[in-house]
């Protein structure tokens, strides 16, 4: 995140920059069949080995364009993330550098105030809602975007001396000027499994959990933070015994997915259940039940109005259970 006072704003160039496959085009409808997971497939070269360069990346924001954030929100119109380019009353804000699309250097500009900037054309909408007709690489460049700028906003102060630090690298460091301590944008790993036991005849079934805090009636796979000196496996493992009293053998890791709600990495595992028996811990679970893939598919192609429904298509858990029914 560098100050945005900085920049210079050569009009005759920003004048010259031509669509970057932001600015327009619209999808039909608020939903989108979603071929990969949301939040992945980033296309953007993020040039790290050059946005350590002050002078290098000053001539990027010269030719930016500019998605603005508002609470947490990216500018969205006509169904697209809408990159705009620099107006002079965003002189004192902060940006960060997103990357190259291409040779255009695309940038996020977080803007500040309780009401709603007015941009012309469009609104800022969250961005779960956004994940659900949003193009995927949309979805995955405001995802970077709003984990980045969710980042500095929680950390703008020295975790060692507690002096306020300065903003480098086009966002991706913070120094400290006070004792020099270098930080850096976290992103917490997050194992989210699908515990599966199959038969002597070869049958396969999958276990779901109610978590206390979904909204009914919502069943999903099971999730939680890895530990410091964890493996992944060791997680996986732990969490099922920790939320379903669940033992569990092999761990095969199946996918991965951004989740920027503030900043997680979700690592989706198939865990190999070495019994039936559960039981719930009461505390984080309140209710377990095992799915055959005859179910899951019927529960995935049309939601069935009983007591649970699955997970919707923007969460891995959903590809998790796909996966594994479709197989």
């Amino acid at each position: 995140m560098f100050n945005a006072r900085n920049v210079k704003r050569d009009l005759r160039q920003l004048s010259r920059i031509g669509n970057c496959g932001f600015c327009c085009g619209t999808l039909s409808g608020k939903t989108r069949e979603m071929t990969s997971i949301p939040f992945s497939g980033n296309p953007l070269d993020r040039a790290s080995d050059r946005r350590g360069d002050s002078a290098w990346l000053q001539a990027q924001a010269a030719a930016g364009l500019y998605l603005p954030f508002w609470q947490n929100r990216p500018f969205i119109a006509e169904d697209r993330v809408k990159f705009l380019p620099w107006r002079s009353e965003w002189e004192d804000r902060s940006c960060i550098f997103l990357g190259l699309d291409d040779t255009q250097p695309l940038f996020a500009v977080d803007l500040p105030g309780e009401s709603e900037p007015v941009l012309g054309e469009g609104t800022f909408q969250e961005m779960r809602a956004g994940a659900f007709f949003l193009p995927g690489r949309d979805t995955a460049i405001a995802g970077q975007a709003k984990a980045l700028l969710d980042w500095h906003k929680r950390h703008g102060f020295c975790a060692n001396c507690g002096t306020a630090t300065q903003s480098l690298d086009g966002g991706y460091r913070r120094l400290c000027p006070h004792c020099g301590a270098e930080h850096f944008p976290r992103t917490d790993p997050v194992v989210i499994m699908l515990p599966v036991f199959k038969h002597q005849d070869g049958r396969e079934e999958c276990l779901v959990g109610r978590n206390k805090r979904f909204p009914l009636p919502l069943y999903s796979a099971f999730a939680g933070f890895i530990e410091p000196g964890e493996t992944m496996e060791e997680a996986v493992r732990r969490e099922l015994r920790e939320e379903a009293n669940l033992q569990a053998g092999a761990v095969t890791y199946h996918a991965s997915q951004p989740w920027p709600f503030p900043s997680s990495l979700m690592l989706g595992c198939y865990a190999q259940a070495l019994s039936r028996e559960f039981q719930v811990d009461g505390h984080e679970i309140e209710a377990a039940r095992w799915l055959t893939k005859e179910e899951a598919r019927l529960r995935l192609a049309q939601p069935i109005e009983d007591e649970m429904k699955l997970p919707v298509a923007i969460a891995i858990a959903y590809h998790l259970i796909k996966d594994w029914a479709g197989h």
